[in-house]
């Protein structure tokens, strides 16, 4: 068998023509397998969905108890056989119960990597080296000017600040899903403390973190009572940045936590006052280092800067394509939106 004859590129996303099922499809679909909660890759709507049980968690609470009609819970190391294919879900890093989809039939064998990172996170399990023949790639921050520096130094970068402006509150964008309890989770780390205190936007993926195992700490959520919160760290989704529901805190210093403050001119422009690189998804480096670590012959880029990785393989004697796949990126570290615009949930 070849490998487009078992995933190829359809509207709805990647299909497996043996087994009848999709992953992480962007449209209503009989049998979705899904890499990870964000919701440019966890829909609603499926007939029937396969996930690991965090994710499946991370989807009832965003879209309610009745996302799919029907649900089962694939466990990392844990295999589906379905028709003549196998699929096995692995950790990939990205957010808790983020994982990859190894897709085998006979000898062939394609992983499906979703989103993932590199980078140590107490929040969620470590990305594992999966063998394969074709490896399906994200390709977010494939550019060599991404390169992500120590998250100990971004942290550091916060608290003093935090020591430097004392009577200021800390405001910082990060998304819901991932980023902020990861934020927290390094804070923590660090040594602080005190109450971190959030938005309410952030209020039940938080606790989902908790449930599942995951310590950060003393988490408040922000109420009428709490005053200007002066000195403090709130966390809030980046759409908030600028909402009225800011004009209560004293004179906040704004800070935006994403992979995309990297670049200089992009936190200027969206007025980040604190830009901290802490992201969730591999730089350059990763990526390429990954590729390589897979022992894959062959690469498939899906969304974000294809062409330059499709073009760095070729330098390594890889074959490689991009997928040109529509409808992912819209969540998580995608291009952020201004301020004043919509921002991810």
């Amino acid at each position: 068998m070849r490998p487009t004859e078992l995933l190829k590129v359809m509207p709805e996303g990647l299909y497996c023509p043996p087994a009848d099922a999709f992953i992480d499809p962007v449209r209503p679909v009989a049998r979705a397998l899904i890499t990870h909660g964000h919701s440019d890759h966890a829909r609603a709507g499926h007939d029937a969905v396969l996930a690991t049980p965090e994710t499946l968690a991370i989807m009832g609470v965003r879209y309610s108890a009745k996302f799919a009609a029907s649900t089962q819970s694939v466990g990392y190391g844990e295999s589906v056989t379905i028709g003549d294919v196998t699929f096995t879900f692995f950790p990939a890093g990205h957010v808790l119960g983020s994982a990859q989809i190894l897709v085998e039939a006979g000898p062939l064998r394609i992983v499906v990597s979703g989103d993932y990172k590199r980078a140590a996170d107490p929040t969620c399990a470590p990305f594992e080296i999966v063998p394969c023949d074709v490896f399906v790639t994200e390709a977010t921050f494939g550019l060599p000017v991404f390169r992500h520096p120590p998250l100990a130094d971004e942290v550091q970068k916060l608290l003093h600040s935090l020591a430097q402006f004392p009577d200021q509150t800390h405001l910082i964008g990060a998304y819901a899903l991932g980023k902020a309890q990861r934020l927290m989770a390094l804070i923590r780390q660090a040594g602080y403390e005190k109450p971190i205190y959030i938005h309410g936007a952030l209020e039940n993926l938080t606790r989902l973190y908790q449930a599942h195992g995951v310590d950060l700490g003393e988490i408040r959520k922000i109420s009428a009572d709490d005053g200007s919160l002066a000195g403090e760290i709130v966390i809030c989704p980046p759409s908030a940045i600028q909402d009225r529901w800011t004009r209560r805190f004293a004179d906040p210093i704004t800070a935006f936590a994403s992979g995309w403050m990297r670049i200089r001119a992009r936190a200027r422009q969206r007025g980040v006052e604190l830009p901290l690189v802490v992201s969730d998804h591999a730089d350059w480096d990763d990526l390429c280092r990954t590729i390589q670590e897979t022992g894959a012959p062959e690469i498939w880029v899906t969304h974000g800067a294809e062409d330059a990785l499709v073009h760095w393989c070729h330098g390594q004697g890889l074959r490689a394509q991009p997928l040109h796949m529509v409808g992912y990126g819209d969540e998580g570290e995608a291009e952020p939106a201004l301020p004043h615009e919509s921002g991810a949930a």
